[in-house]
């Protein structure tokens, strides 16, 4: 039987590819920890002043529905309201029927497309380039460390440790992020849906209310959104300065000479 090598062989040019890569990479996310982290956190403090995020009076950011109430429809006579309340009680006796209001047949909005809230959509056209950025940041920075994480060896891991809480760090954050993303596609398909139940209830002011409350409600919340991105700026930018030294060293040289 013959034997098998115990190394693995890799082509030369490839390896020389993988330096490269690696050599990039590193580059890349120092600069993101020296440079782009501190001056991003104070980018987004001086935007958390700015007055587009500092409205007082919420109603500021309301958006008109321009959907009018259609007149009531009027029974031609008694009679006709009395057949109908009699075949809506034989279905509901029947089974046939769900005790549900109609609404309003809706074939096209009166004033073409129903608009969103362009104040809004402004300033989460503002944030969502922030949110992405600090995703492709936190991954550039989350490689650089993993790269740098040694061999598995018996003992001296301490630094190892460290390395694996900052890359589980930078995934908690990546993670948060990537939710911040879902929670504005979700105030849309929301927003969306009560629209359309205004259309087909144009009487029932509760659904119009319920609008300008979510409205009032994503812009708090997008300012909290920038918040947290700025922390979470300052939060890695301060842990991984901290451990520098274990990071991009995590076992010391003269380990071996304590054995």
């Amino acid at each position: 039987m013959k034997k098998m090598n115990s190394s693995l062989k890799v082509d030369n040019e490839l390896n020389r590819k993988v330096d490269v890569f690696r050599q990039r990479i590193t580059g890349e996310a120092e600069n993101l920890v020296a440079s782009f982290f501190p001056n991003k956190l104070l980018e987004l403090d001086h935007f958390l002043k700015d007055p587009i995020l500092n409205i007082c009076d919420l109603k500021e950011i309301h958006s008109e529905i321009n959907l009018t109430v259609p007149d009531p429809i009027l029974l031609s006579n008694l009679h006709d309201g009395l057949e109908a309340q009699s075949a809506k009680k034989r279905k509901m006796e029947d089974g046939t029927g769900e005790d549900k209001v109609a609404g309003t047949k809706v074939f096209i909005m009166p004033s073409g497309m129903m608009k969103s809230n362009t104040k809004l959509v402004d300033l989460i056209e503002k944030v969502k380039p922030e949110i992405r950025t600090l995703i492709e940041k936190c991954n550039t920075v989350k490689m650089w460390v993993q790269l740098l994480i040694p061999r598995i060896e018996d003992g001296n891991n301490f630094g190892v440790s460290i390395q694996e809480e900052t890359v589980a760090e930078l995934r908690t954050v990546e993670g948060e992020a990537a939710s911040y993303l879902d929670q504005i596609s979700g105030y849309y398909i929301t927003r969306a849906k009560l629209v359309s139940k205004i259309a087909k209830y144009p009487h029932v002011e509760d659904y119009r209310r319920t609008v300008t409350e979510i409205d009032e409600k994503k812009y708090i919340s997008l300012k909290v959104i920038v918040s947290e991105l700025r922390n979470q700026y300052v939060t890695l930018h301060d842990m991984i300065l901290k451990n520098i030294d274990k990071i991009k060293k995590p076992r010391s040289s003269n380990a071996e000479a304590l054995y």
